[in-house]
């Protein structure tokens, strides 16, 4: 018997898509750029010791890459993507979901005591072949599913570099032109979720002038914030 454990709402909400920092950043890209980010810091300590100070500024990473206009392109891009692949997965669940009812009835139709064994053993074939059938689909549904998550964790990833070497390529000139040896970022968090910045006074932070600048050609329309849904005035006379 075919498990049912591959119903449709089952199968195409595992792509349910959870954006912003969480999304774009997992778990191994937040231990690599601490560990880059450490070993930047030690690096220019190092190298500047004989300097009388080394001057650095902080900058806030997660409120560039979520305020930058083309991180909302790139997620819509991403939902849509995740819409489709979804829209085909049910597809194919329905097909499996119908395919197991249609099993089962053949199943039940070759044990019929009321027909000859001859027409029993035919029946019984059937539901093989159609069991075949269902293996097979469950199998291409499988295969989907793998095929899927490759495919959007490589758009993420690709979508996510070019968004940083965006503000990268922006934080760099504003931090070169200022004369800072070294940028650390405020918002990053150590492997055991506490801060890395413990303190900063903010007094060189980049962050919104780094944000004015990738936002310098954004679209009219693209820093618009979503309209929310009108409600109902409570207490209106009716």
């Amino acid at each position: 018997m075919l498990s049912d454990a591959r119903c449709p709402a089952r199968v195409w909400s595992i792509w349910h898509l959870r954006l912003g920092r969480g999304f774009w950043f997992t778990e191994h890209d937040m231990r690599t750029l601490l560990k880059v980010s450490f070993a930047l810091l030690v690096a220019g300590l190092l190298t500047s010791s004989a300097s009388a100070q080394v001057r650095i500024a902080t900058v806030d990473l997660s409120k560039l890459f979520d305020g930058y206009w083309k991180t909302k392109q790139a997620e819509a891009a991403l939902k849509d993507r995740v819409a489709e692949l979804e829209k085909e997965a049910k597809a194919m669940g329905e097909d499996l979901k119908k395919g197991n009812e249609e099993y089962q009835k053949l199943l039940m139709s070759a044990n019929d005591q009321a027909v000859s064994s001859d027409e029993r053993e035919k029946r019984k074939k059937n539901a093989e072949t159609k069991l075949k059938e269902l293996k097979e689909l469950q199998e291409a549904l499988g295969q989907f599913e793998r095929q899927a998550r490759t495919t959007l964790d490589e758009q993420r990833l690709r979508l996510r570099n070019n968004l940083l070497g965006d503000i990268k390529l922006a934080l760099n000139s504003k931090a070169k032109s200022a004369g800072y040896a070294l940028v650390l970022d405020t918002s990053a968090e150590s492997v055991k979720n506490t801060p890395v910045v413990l303190y900063s006074s903010g007094d060189n932070d980049l962050t919104d002038a780094v944000l004015q600048q990738i936002n310098a050609t954004a679209p009219a329309d693209a820093l618009k914030p979503a309209e929310k849904p009108t409600e109902s005035k409570k207490g209106e006379k009716k």
